[in-house]
């Protein structure tokens, strides 16, 4: 055995001798192609909208967990919620944006400790009292109606919020774990333009730094300016001083009267290329669903779509005063929102609203709960009780208020990125390569080009050749490969594995047709079951339903766990830009509303959804002239 072991040493040596520059060039290649790609290879999980006790309207009313418990909760650990109940998720997040209110931040700690600056000042005193008093909702009332609606800081007290910033900041560096969990550095700037029409224009900033450079300025408050320009400026200005990076996600839009993707600046003046500009530097993704309802289509704009009634808030402004309009919806709905940005790139050269989707929360509970048998609510009113459902989210005019039986689980926002860290996920959301999911964790991949052949798909390469080949979710389509070819999208989806099986993929295509006019149309292009689609690209024959509603129960032995296509657009028209995104839709599952019936062996009213089908949209892709 010796002698055999130093005739392969000899071998080895002769071998790198007379081969040197063979074995050399051996040494330079790298086996593992993971280590040399540049693509996105992970897709991560996360919440990019998440609000705690630091939160005025959240710890007011009854949140008494900190951000430490938020980034325990989002880990994976157990917890004690603020109504004293066992908690934990079924499995932990990749990151978090704890977006914690710029107005008046920490107000609610500031008055559980007590605190002596806090006591100096006249409202400061007097919502003190009252909290301690037991009187927290009155407290958070006479908030909103002296300060937020007024944008009037009613403590203005900068020592103060500087020390709970650095404390929020703090937090975020304890529990950011390069290469497992993220933990961002954020705040939430929360607009409501103005007090006569409240309108809800939230956005929520997302820094990429450290907290060096992050603390080195305080969060920009609807108390500075409640216009949204005006947050750009304050990011510009950021960027300079630090050498730092930041970006803004625009709240849902559903409650926004109409403003969130108007045509009109809050000046009053049309906008602009300058102002198409600026959007699109400082807000590259946009919150398609969240607690608050779902805000990717309308029933009544876009009619021809079966799916498009799913978590709808349409009665009122955020404040309940005043009725929802119909000519308001077109401007709050990422669908129609995309077409009305089309519509803008013709006449400013510049498409404004040129958004990737992202989903999330915006619970003030401290806790990531997208699961509908592990719902935690709204605010801590609404934690797992047999009446929440009865307690009222948001209302002033008893006919136009929401309740928390009108809340969806909703939702996660899916980044694909190479490395868990700040820098590869920022400059993932930042250019795009982003979806949005109602609560579950479906994996989706989209890409566009002009070649993908059929099988393509089902590749393991199937991403490398999906990047190869064209563009992935978020991007614009390069220039047709030949004159009147059409579009090629390939595009692959794979159950939660922790939920239900798929129902199917299609693909929501939003155009402007030669007079100028906005155009959509969807097409069913995988479906599970064996189902045929038609010539028209619709599936007519639903998935089924396996939905047990007294027991809050489904069966997957429907539906598929992953579905493929390659889909070549049938009408498509190279003189008209067009954008196309994916929606996946789950078959059908119980409600968190089902699951609290069961549990509690109670009778919800009628009119509460108790199922539904769970679904993931896409960033979308562009095609232009």
């Amino acid at each position: 055995m010796k002698k055999h072991r130093a005739l392969l040493g000899i071998a080895a040596t002769v071998s790198a001798g007379l081969l040197g520059q063979t074995a050399h060039a051996v040494e330079d290649k790298v086996y593992s192609p993971f280590v040399v790609g540049e693509n996105a290879s992970q897709v991560f999980w996360g919440d990019t909208h998440l609000h705690t006790s630091y939160s005025a309207d959240a710890g007011m009313v009854g949140n008494t967990l900190g951000p430490e418990v938020a980034y325990r909760f989002a880990l994976g650990h157990e917890i004690t919620t603020s109504s004293g109940q066992r908690a934990r998720l079924i499995r932990p997040l990749d990151f978090l944006v704890i977006s914690d209110h710029a107005e008046n931040l920490g107000l609610a700690p500031l008055i559980a400790n007590s605190d002596a600056e806090l006591l100096k000042t006249k409202y400061g005193k007097i919502l003190h009292d009252l909290v301690k008093d037991g009187k927290g909702h009155d407290a958070f009332l006479l908030w909103i109606k002296d300060g937020m609606s007024k944008n009037t800081d009613l403590i203005d007290n900068p020592v103060m919020g500087k020390s709970v910033w650095e404390s929020s900041v703090d937090y975020a560096e304890k529990y950011n774990d390069p290469g497992h969990f993220t933990a961002f550095i954020g705040f939430e700037w929360t607009s409501l333009n103005t007090p006569q029409v409240p309108s809800n224009l939230h956005r929520v900033v997302i820094f990429k730094d450290d907290g060096d450079k992050t603390k080195q300025v305080m969060p920009y408050s609807a108390f500075d300016s409640y216009d949204p320009e005006d947050l750009w400026t304050y990011m510009e200005r950021y960027e300079q001083k630090t050498g730092g990076d930041v970006l803004a996600i625009a709240h849902n839009g559903n409650l926004s009267n109409g403003i969130m993707f108007a045509t009109e600046r809050l000046n009053g003046e049309p906008i602009d290329k300058a102002y198409a500009e600026r959007r699109m530097k400082w807000e590259p993704i946009y919150e398609v669903t969240q607690i608050k309802g779902d805000g990717e289509a309308h029933p009544l704009i876009s009619p021809n779509d079966e799916f498009a009634d799913y978590g709808t808030w349409d009665l009122a402004d955020i404040a309940g005063l005043h009725p929802k309009k119909p000519e308001m919806l077109p401007y709050e709905y990422a669908r129609t929102a995309l077409q009305v940005g089309l519509q803008q790139e013709d006449k400013l050269g510049v498409n404004p609203f040129k958004v990737g989707f992202v989903g999330s929360t915006d619970s003030h509970t401290s806790m990531v709960s997208t699961r509908e048998d592990n719902y935690w609510g709204k605010t801590p009113r609404g934690e797992a009780a047999a009446d929440r459902y009865k307690h009222k989210i948001l209302g002033t005019v008893e006919e136009l208020s929401t309740y928390e039986s009108d809340t969806i689980s909703s939702g996660l926002a899916a980044v694909w990125a190479r490395e868990n860290t700040r820098a590869d996920l920022y400059d993932a959301m930042a250019n795009k390569e982003t979806y949005a999911t109602t609560g579950t964790r479906i994996t989706v991949r989209f890409f566009g080009g002009w070649d993908y052949q059929n099988d393509d798909v089902y590749q393991a390469q199937m991403a490398d050749i999906g990047y190869q080949k064209g563009v992935p979710m978020g991007s614009d389509l390069s220039k047709p490969t030949a004159a009147n070819k059409a579009p090629v999208f390939m595009v692959a989806a794979m159950k939660d594995p922790n939920a239900a099986n798929l129902d199917r993929v299609q693909i929501v295509k939003g155009w402007v047709d030669s007079e100028g006019e906005r155009q959509e149309r969807i097409y069913d292009v995988a479906v599970s079951g064996g189902r045929k689609i038609d010539n028209d690209g619709r599936c007519k024959t639903p998935v089924g339903d396996t939905v047990n509603i007294t027991e809050a129960t489904y069966s997957n032995s429907i539906g598929d766990t992953e579905l493929r296509a390659v889909w070549t657009d049938p009408d498509f028209n190279p003189a008209l830009s067009a954008v196309y995104y994916v929606r996946v839709l789950e078959i059908p599952t119980p409600t968190w509303q089902a699951h609290d019936q069961k549990f509690y062996g109670m009778t919800m009213p009628d009119g509460i959804p108790l199922k539904h089908q769970e679904r993931a949209y896409t960033s979308p892709i562009w095609y232009g002239e």
